[in-house]
């Protein structure tokens, strides 16, 4: 209904969040940080590369805008979680 710049903006929103729960475990440092480091650079390749392999079978952009949040929505669950511990 709203159309894919909606989606987009809710994209960029809940991305903030996960910015910021990533850089306090990162703040942190130790071992802790040093894993989260990796696994945001290697989470980041790997959903590039999907996005372009949806796009390339003719997926449309919101498809790929409603993938990116489904993993935004999973590290923001999986960082939030962390965090209470």
């Amino acid at each position: 209904m709203f159309g894919t710049w909606y989606t987009a903006a809710l994209l960029a929103i809940e991305s903030q969040t996960v910015i910021a729960l990533r850089l306090t475990a990162l703040a942190s440092g130790g071992p802790a940080a040093q894993s989260e480091g990796e696994r945001m650079v290697s989470e980041k390749i790997d959903a590039a590369a999907e996005a372009i392999g949806t796009l390339m079978a003719g997926g449309s952009p919101d498809a790929v805008i409603a993938r990116y949040r489904e993993h935004v929505r999973a590290n923001a669950e999986r960082l939030g979680a962390h965090e209470v511990e």
